[in-house]
């Protein structure tokens, strides 16, 4: 796609603010492939005018009205799967066809599920003698990763239109491409003016612009856990709500009744997709000690598979690819068994990590307690059941999980135990109704199906 030189504001692409731009980059080859706006703080004002604007209108729409353009908004984004999908390899880097499976139909299931559910959804409840409402919080400001560019999109600005909220998104600077394309998606769709408006420019001026605005009643932000700590300051100076999707340092524990060999298997690559740029990624596994060197082996045979620029994609950026290569030299530094990979560069050209497996890693390490955020297993022994929940529980993390058991129900009385937020049981399946969110420093707040919905209406009572 050409990328706009505006922002998409009130309906319409409007100039820029100011003159300055960000170059956009693609991480398999180096090259700039386009130039967007960097917003202004007077870029944001407008976009909240325009939503704030628009809001009044869009809330007293009748809930079928608003899940009927989220549904035309969803059949737009089918039409247009090929150019989002090429559009997300060229500027995250993702092998095409992960950008054509999950990349853009992700997004189209997650828009589907809140078209059905502002349909179906209660806006209103009797407790009692009252009546209690659900409205919409108001203005949302919506500011999302650059990891998955349109799913995080979709899922904060489709629960946020079925709820009867309007948006300003301001999405990461790495992949706004991706971002003005779902722009022109929701003007095709045909949505009223200002109920989505897009703000392209760096988080540190736009993006605290957008979370500062007196205007913005509520910010939905997903991204790392200490920008996250900024903007819920932000936010509760102003007291206004905040939802944060943040940081990930999830565990894989595989009993020892568990199919060894496809816990091993699917936990790698559970690690290896979008290359290990998921916050929910089962970066450490647990495998019993009567098992470990025997899980080892299949890990090192499963990840050497995994080739970088073929089923594994490069990083984001090379600020991304020194920051993951950096946590390998410390993994080694500190005494993990390096079994696959290294920091060495794979591929002279691209933002490329290999795939690597740690052995031997002890839970206070740096690589067992910090988010890389790229294509790394840590492996840990455990001596017992409790050992593992110790483990399992032992960071400052609670986003997401596996529990690998011979038998269902040992693997769901190990999770009901796990301070975490999702759990997948013997590899579990995606599904775009339940919500997702974290325990701890890995955030405040659900996204997908009705508790995503709920995240953008508070209630009134009436008392008869």
């Amino acid at each position: 796609m050409k990328a706009h030189d505006g922002m998409y504001i009130g309906g319409r692409w409007r100039p820029a603010a100011g003159p300055d731009t960000i170059a956009v980059v693609n991480p398999a080859d180096e090259q700039v492939i386009a130039h967007v706006p960097a917003g202004t703080a007077e870029d944001v004002d407008a976009a909240v005018g325009a939503a704030r604007a628009a809001f009044p209108g869009w809330a007293a729409t009748a809930p079928a009205e608003r899940a009927a353009g989220i549904a035309r908004l969803r059949d737009v984004l089918v039409a247009r799967a090929d150019e989002i999908a090429e559009t997300v390899t060229a500027e995250l880097g993702a092998p095409l066809a992960m950008s054509q499976t999950v990349h853009a139909g992700v997004p189209v299931l997650v828009a589907g599920s809140y078209a059905e559910l502002a349909a179906s959804y209660s806006f209103e409840e009797k407790i009692g003698t009252s009546t209690v409402l659900l409205e919409p919080v108001g203005v949302v400001g919506a500011i999302t990763p650059w990891n998955y560019p349109l799913h995080q999109v979709v899922a904060k600005v489709a629960a946020a239109l079925a709820a009867g909220c309007t948006v300003v998104l301001k999405p990461a600077e790495d992949t706004p491409l991706t971002a003005q394309l779902f722009a022109e998606a929701v003007d095709e769709a045909g949505l009223p003016a200002g109920v989505f408006n897009l703000v392209t420019g760096l988080g540190p001026v736009a993006g605290q612009a957008l979370a500062a605005h007196e205007d913005v009643d509520l910010v939905s932000f997903t991204g790392s856990t200490a920008v996250g700590r900024q903007i819920g300051a932000t936010a509760g100076a102003a007291v206004k709500r905040v939802a944060l999707e943040l940081g990930g340092k999830s565990a894989n524990v595989i009993l020892p009744s568990a199919d060894l060999a496809k816990a091993v298997k699917v936990g790698i690559a559970n690690v290896m997709s979008n290359s290990g740029q998921t916050c929910s990624a089962w970066t450490r596994m647990l495998v019993h000690k009567d098992q470990y060197e025997e899980a080892v082996a299949l890990a090192a045979a499963a990840v050497a598979k995994y080739v970088p620029g073929e089923r594994v994609g490069p990083l984001v950026s090379a600020k991304q690819q020194q920051r993951v290569r950096g946590y390998i030299e410390k993994g080694v530094a500190e005494g993990a068994r390096l079994v696959a990979g290294g920091p060495a560069a794979p591929l002279e050209r691209g933002y490329y990590v290999s795939p690597t497996v740690f052995a031997d890693v002890t839970p206070e390490m740096t690589i067992a307690q910090e988010e890389i955020f790229g294509p790394v297993v840590s492996m840990i022994e455990y001596a017992d059941e409790e050992d593992a929940l110790r483990i399992a529980n032992g960071t400052v993390y609670g986003l997401a999980g596996a529990v690998w058991a011979g038998d269902e129900a040992e693997a769901v009385a190990f999770a009901r135990r796990m301070d975490t937020g999702q759990v997948d049981i013997n590899g579990g399946r995606f599904n775009p109704l339940a919500p997702f969110g974290g325990y701890k420093q890995s955030g405040v707040g659900r996204e997908l199906g009705p508790h995503g919905l709920s995240e953008y209406l508070q209630t009134k009572s009436l008392q008869f």
